[in-house]
Protein backbone atom coordinates (compact mmCIF):
# COMPACT_ATOMS: atom_id res chain seq x y z
CA UNK A 1 0.00 0.00 0.00
CA UNK A 2 1.14 3.27 -1.03
CA UNK A 3 3.21 5.06 2.38
CA UNK A 4 1.55 8.61 1.36
CA UNK A 5 -1.68 6.76 1.58
CA UNK A 6 -0.85 4.76 5.10
CA UNK A 7 0.37 8.05 6.49
CA UNK A 8 -2.55 10.31 5.50
CA UNK A 9 -4.56 7.08 7.30
CA UNK A 10 -3.13 6.97 10.41
CA UNK A 11 -3.32 10.77 10.63
CA UNK A 12 -6.98 10.83 9.82
CA UNK A 13 -7.79 7.93 12.22
CA UNK A 14 -6.00 9.81 15.22
CA UNK A 15 -7.25 13.27 14.71
CA UNK A 16 -10.31 11.97 14.40
CA UNK A 17 -10.30 10.00 17.34
CA UNK A 18 -9.11 12.59 18.93
CA UNK A 19 -12.08 15.56 17.82
CA UNK A 20 -14.84 12.62 18.74
CA UNK A 21 -13.47 12.27 22.36
CA UNK A 22 -11.86 8.92 21.77
CA UNK A 23 -9.03 9.95 23.09
CA UNK A 24 -9.28 12.52 25.59
CA UNK A 25 -7.19 15.49 27.17
CA UNK A 26 -4.07 14.05 28.41
CA UNK A 27 -4.51 10.41 27.33
CA UNK A 28 -1.37 8.73 26.05
CA UNK A 29 -1.49 7.51 22.56
CA UNK A 30 -0.48 4.06 21.21
CA UNK A 31 3.01 4.22 20.61
CA UNK A 32 4.77 4.45 17.73
CA UNK A 33 5.57 0.67 17.25
CA UNK A 34 1.97 -0.17 18.38
CA UNK A 35 0.88 1.96 15.65
CA UNK A 36 3.20 0.05 13.00
CA UNK A 37 2.19 -2.99 13.87
CA UNK A 38 -1.71 -2.20 13.89
CA UNK A 39 -1.34 -0.09 9.92
CA UNK A 40 1.12 -3.10 8.69
CA UNK A 41 3.55 -0.37 8.08
CA UNK A 42 7.02 1.66 9.53
CA UNK A 43 8.28 3.51 12.25
CA UNK A 44 9.14 6.51 10.00
CA UNK A 45 5.41 6.77 8.31
CA UNK A 46 4.01 6.38 11.81
CA UNK A 47 6.19 9.68 13.03
CA UNK A 48 4.85 11.58 9.67
CA UNK A 49 1.36 11.29 10.95
CA UNK A 50 2.47 11.80 14.37
CA UNK A 51 4.76 15.31 13.11
CA UNK A 52 1.73 16.44 11.53
CA UNK A 53 -0.60 16.50 14.19
CA UNK A 54 2.16 17.95 16.26
CA UNK A 55 1.87 20.94 14.10
CA UNK A 56 -2.16 21.54 14.21
CA UNK A 57 -1.62 21.45 18.15
CA UNK A 58 -3.52 17.79 18.55
CA UNK A 59 -0.88 16.38 20.52
CA UNK A 60 2.60 16.35 22.29
CA UNK A 61 5.37 14.31 23.09
CA UNK A 62 7.27 13.97 26.15
CA UNK A 63 10.44 12.09 26.05
CA UNK A 64 10.82 8.66 27.45
CA UNK A 65 7.22 8.94 27.58
CA UNK A 66 5.23 8.90 24.68
CA UNK A 67 2.65 11.09 23.29
CA UNK A 68 -0.15 12.12 24.64
CA UNK A 69 -3.56 14.68 23.49
CA UNK A 70 -2.94 18.17 24.04
CA UNK A 71 -5.21 20.26 26.25
CA UNK A 72 -7.32 23.53 24.81
CA UNK A 73 -5.23 26.09 25.68
CA UNK A 74 -6.53 28.33 27.94
CA UNK A 75 -6.50 32.10 28.28
CA UNK A 76 -4.87 33.95 31.09
CA UNK A 77 -6.49 37.52 31.29
CA UNK A 78 -2.57 39.51 31.48
CA UNK A 79 -3.34 42.23 29.36
CA UNK A 80 -5.70 43.83 31.78
CA UNK A 81 -4.03 46.31 34.27
CA UNK A 82 -5.96 44.31 37.03
CA UNK A 83 -3.03 42.85 39.53
CA UNK A 84 -2.29 39.08 38.56
CA UNK A 85 -4.19 37.44 41.29
CA UNK A 86 -7.29 38.89 40.43
CA UNK A 87 -7.26 38.46 36.55
CA UNK A 88 -5.88 35.14 36.85
CA UNK A 89 -7.43 34.25 39.86
CA UNK A 90 -8.04 30.32 42.18
CA UNK A 91 -9.45 28.71 38.72
CA UNK A 92 -5.33 28.65 37.76
CA UNK A 93 -4.25 28.50 41.49
CA UNK A 94 -2.06 32.34 40.50
CA UNK A 95 0.58 32.87 42.58
CA UNK A 96 3.83 35.18 42.27
CA UNK A 97 7.70 34.69 43.76
CA UNK A 98 9.42 37.73 44.36
CA UNK A 99 13.02 37.39 42.87
CA UNK A 100 14.43 40.75 43.45
CA UNK A 101 13.00 42.38 46.24
CA UNK A 102 11.94 46.04 46.67
CA UNK A 103 15.35 47.90 46.18
CA UNK A 104 16.15 51.50 45.57
CA UNK A 105 17.98 52.16 41.86
CA UNK A 106 18.39 54.76 39.61
CA UNK A 107 15.77 54.19 36.26
CA UNK A 108 17.85 52.49 33.68
CA UNK A 109 19.23 54.24 30.65
CA UNK A 110 17.66 54.54 28.00
CA UNK A 111 13.72 53.70 29.92
CA UNK A 112 11.14 52.72 27.85
CA UNK A 113 8.99 55.97 28.40
CA UNK A 114 9.70 59.23 28.79
CA UNK A 115 10.26 60.27 32.69
CA UNK A 116 9.91 63.53 34.30
CA UNK A 117 12.83 65.62 35.74
CA UNK A 118 12.06 64.65 39.38
CA UNK A 119 11.68 60.84 38.57
CA UNK A 120 14.96 60.74 36.97
CA UNK A 121 16.36 62.85 40.35
CA UNK A 122 15.02 60.81 43.17
CA UNK A 123 15.31 57.19 40.86
CA UNK A 124 12.51 54.48 41.49
CA UNK A 125 12.66 51.29 43.79
CA UNK A 126 12.63 48.11 41.33
CA UNK A 127 11.11 44.38 42.15
CA UNK A 128 11.29 41.93 40.63
CA UNK A 129 8.55 38.89 40.18
CA UNK A 130 7.79 35.54 38.78
CA UNK A 131 4.13 34.99 37.89
CA UNK A 132 3.03 31.11 38.10
CA UNK A 133 -0.41 29.26 36.82
CA UNK A 134 -0.84 26.30 38.06
CA UNK A 135 2.29 25.88 38.99
CA UNK A 136 3.84 26.59 35.47
CA UNK A 137 5.91 30.08 35.35
CA UNK A 138 4.22 32.26 32.82
CA UNK A 139 5.53 35.60 33.33
CA UNK A 140 8.11 37.53 34.73
CA UNK A 141 7.69 40.79 35.71
CA UNK A 142 9.96 43.82 36.34
CA UNK A 143 8.66 46.86 38.23
CA UNK A 144 9.32 50.08 38.39
CA UNK A 145 7.70 52.80 41.57
CA UNK A 146 9.19 56.30 41.35
CA UNK A 147 10.71 57.13 44.23
CA UNK A 148 8.64 60.01 44.71
CA UNK A 149 7.00 61.96 47.98
CA UNK A 150 3.64 61.05 48.32
CA UNK A 151 0.90 61.17 50.87
CA UNK A 152 1.11 58.01 53.52
CA UNK A 153 -1.25 59.86 55.80
CA UNK A 154 -3.57 62.84 56.27
CA UNK A 155 -0.17 64.94 57.50
CA UNK A 156 2.58 63.04 56.34
CA UNK A 157 4.34 62.70 53.51
CA UNK A 158 6.77 59.27 52.77
CA UNK A 159 9.04 58.81 49.90
CA UNK A 160 8.12 55.58 48.02
CA UNK A 161 11.28 53.84 49.07
CA UNK A 162 9.36 53.27 52.98
CA UNK A 163 8.28 49.49 50.56
CA UNK A 164 11.83 48.20 51.15
CA UNK A 165 11.02 47.74 54.78
CA UNK A 166 7.96 46.26 54.78
CA UNK A 167 6.33 42.93 53.30
CA UNK A 168 3.91 42.93 50.32
CA UNK A 169 0.72 42.81 51.87
CA UNK A 170 -0.86 39.90 50.65
CA UNK A 171 1.81 39.50 48.16
CA UNK A 172 0.29 41.99 46.37
CA UNK A 173 2.04 45.31 45.48
CA UNK A 174 -1.30 47.47 44.59
CA UNK A 175 -2.84 46.03 47.70
CA UNK A 176 0.19 47.64 49.60
CA UNK A 177 -0.13 51.11 47.69
CA UNK A 178 -3.73 51.35 48.46
CA UNK A 179 -3.12 50.37 51.88
CA UNK A 180 -0.14 52.25 52.58
CA UNK A 181 -0.81 55.83 50.02
CA UNK A 182 -4.16 55.17 49.51
CA UNK A 183 -3.00 54.93 45.73
CA UNK A 184 -5.22 53.44 43.18
CA UNK A 185 -4.68 51.97 40.17
CA UNK A 186 -6.94 53.57 37.13
CA UNK A 187 -5.47 52.08 33.98
CA UNK A 188 -2.83 51.77 31.43
CA UNK A 189 -1.02 52.22 28.62
CA UNK A 190 1.08 49.42 27.12
CA UNK A 191 3.00 48.17 24.22
CA UNK A 192 3.06 44.47 23.09
CA UNK A 193 5.96 42.89 20.24
CA UNK A 194 6.94 38.98 19.93
CA UNK A 195 10.99 39.02 20.95
CA UNK A 196 12.96 35.56 21.25
CA UNK A 197 14.01 34.41 24.84
CA UNK A 198 17.18 35.34 26.23
CA UNK A 199 19.49 33.06 29.03
CA UNK A 200 17.72 35.39 32.01
CA UNK A 201 14.59 35.15 31.02
CA UNK A 202 14.55 31.51 29.97
CA UNK A 203 15.86 30.84 32.95
CA UNK A 204 13.28 31.53 35.17
CA UNK A 205 10.02 30.69 32.32
CA UNK A 206 11.79 27.27 32.00
CA UNK A 207 11.92 27.49 28.24
CA UNK A 208 14.92 27.27 25.89
CA UNK A 209 16.99 30.77 24.40
CA UNK A 210 15.64 31.90 21.40
CA UNK A 211 12.04 30.44 21.90
CA UNK A 212 9.29 33.56 21.08
CA UNK A 213 8.16 35.25 24.25
CA UNK A 214 5.18 37.56 24.53
CA UNK A 215 6.98 41.15 25.64
CA UNK A 216 5.04 44.44 26.53
CA UNK A 217 5.81 47.60 28.25
CA UNK A 218 3.65 49.16 30.46
CA UNK A 219 2.90 52.62 31.85
CA UNK A 220 -0.10 51.90 34.61
CA UNK A 221 -2.35 55.03 35.68
CA UNK A 222 -3.03 56.04 39.40
CA UNK A 223 -5.34 58.35 41.35
CA UNK A 224 -2.35 60.10 41.72
CA UNK A 225 -2.03 62.38 38.44
CA UNK A 226 2.02 62.63 39.15
CA UNK A 227 2.42 58.90 40.06
CA UNK A 228 3.12 56.00 37.50
CA UNK A 229 3.95 52.30 38.09
CA UNK A 230 5.86 51.45 35.01
CA UNK A 231 6.56 47.51 34.22
CA UNK A 232 8.42 45.27 31.71
CA UNK A 233 6.39 41.80 30.99
CA UNK A 234 8.15 38.89 29.49
CA UNK A 235 5.13 36.17 28.75
CA UNK A 236 5.66 32.56 28.02
CA UNK A 237 2.24 31.25 26.19
CA UNK A 238 3.17 27.75 25.09
CA UNK A 239 0.66 26.80 27.65
CA UNK A 240 -1.68 29.62 28.35
CA UNK A 241 -2.53 32.21 25.58
CA UNK A 242 -2.48 36.12 26.79
CA UNK A 243 -6.16 37.78 26.67
CA UNK A 244 -7.58 40.90 27.53
CA UNK A 245 -9.82 41.15 30.82
CA UNK A 246 -11.00 44.44 31.84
Amino acid sequence: MNKDFIYKQVYQDLKGSILSGQYKTGQKLPSENELKTIYKTTRVTIRQAFDELIKEGFIYKEHGKGTFVKSETRSLGLLSFKGFSEVVGEEYNAHSKVIIQPQVRRFPTPFFYELSPTEVKYGCVYLERLRFADETPVMLEQTYLPNIEVISSPNNLSRIDSLTEDTLIGGSLFKTLHTKFSIEVIGLEQAIKAIESEKYTANFLKMKTKKPLLYIERRYLTSRSSFYIYSTLYCNTDKYAISSSF
